[in-house]
C-alpha cells in the first residue's frame, strides 16, 4: 500500500476573509468555500457540535492546496504564548517556492505579513525568509537564484 498524494494542509484562522485575501495575494486561487457542521463532522475531528467554515486555496496549475478553517463552535483555542517561536513542537511552517521574493513580500505586507527574521541568501542557490501571516501562521518563502 502506498500514499496516493498529499491532498492539503489545514490551517485554523480567526478571520477567514483576511486569510483568503492573504493567500490570494501570495498567488493562490480560491477553489471554494463551504460551511461544515453536523454529527459526522464532529465525529471526524472529535468536537461535538462543531460548526466551521472552510476555504480551499490551491496553487494555480499545481497540486498543492491549503484548507483554511475558522471555527464558529466551539471557538478556536489560542496557543500560549499567542505567538509561538519557530522552534515550537507541532506543525512548523508551510514553504512556498516563489519567482521573486521581494515582490512577494511587497504584495503580502499590506495583508499583515511580517518577517520573523530577515531575508537571507543561502550560498548562490536561494533567497529565503520566514514570515508571519494572519492568525500567526508561519510561512517560508524560497526564491531559487540559479
Amino acid at each position: 500500500m502506498t500514499i496516493e498524494r498529499m491532498d492539503n494542509v489545514g490551517i485554523v484562522v480567526d478571520d477567514l476573509d483576511a486569510a483568503v485575501a492573504f493567500f490570494t495575494a501570495l498567488g493562490m486561487e480560491l477553489e471554494g468555500r463551504a460551511k461544515i457542521d453536523g454529527e459526522w463532522a464532529g465525529r471526524v475531528v472529535g468536537l461535538a457540535g462543531m460548526r466551521t467554515e472552510i476555504a480551499m486555496m490551491r496553487i494555480p496549475g499545481g497540486p498543492g492546496r491549503l484548507e483554511l478553517a475558522t471555527y464558529h463552535h466551539p471557538a478556536a483555542v489560542r496557543p500560549q504564548p499567542a505567538v509561538t517561536a519557530v522552534n515550537t513542537l507541532g506543525l512548523h511552517r508551510v514553504m512556498f517556492a516563489v519567482d521573486d521574493l521581494e515582490d512577494t513580500l511587497a504584495r503580502l505586507r499590506p495583508h499583515g505579513a511580517e518577517l520573523v527574521g530577515e531575508v537571507t541568501r543561502y550560498e548562490d542557490s536561494y533567497l529565503l525568509c520566514y514570515l508571519r501571516g494572519p492568525s500567526g501562521i508561519v510561512l517560508a518563502l524560497a526564491q531559487q537564484l540559479s
